[in-house]
């Protein structure tokens, strides 16, 4: 598996976000279910948000967040950035 930190940055201003955040979590939900994302959140000050993933591939990961509302709907956009966890808590050794 490949880890990822993924940095969503907002396109429009948050009071346009409410209605698609909703969708958006739902849709993260279902990555949680698969077992590709570790957890997830706003940035602060809230102009986007910041997950940490895991795929086979970057392509992988990419056509995942292709479903995701935030980009169908065009009010976001991702940086995905790979990187190979070379220590980590022993809570985290059958995630990693």
């Amino acid at each position: 598996m490949k880890h990822f930190v993924i940095e969503i940055n907002y396109l429009v201003p948050t009071d346009q976000l409410l209605e698609v955040t909703v969708e958006h979590r739902a849709f993260l939900q279902t990555g949680y279910q698969d077992g590709i994302l570790l957890y997830s959140g706003p940035k602060v000050p809230r102009t986007g948000g910041m997950i940490v993933a895991r795929a086979e591939t970057a392509e992988a990961l990419i056509d995942f967040f292709h479903n995701d509302p935030y980009q169908r709907k065009g009010v976001a956009n991702y940086r995905f950035i790979e990187f190979e966890p070379v220590f980590k808590q022993k809570f985290m050794e059958d995630w990693i």
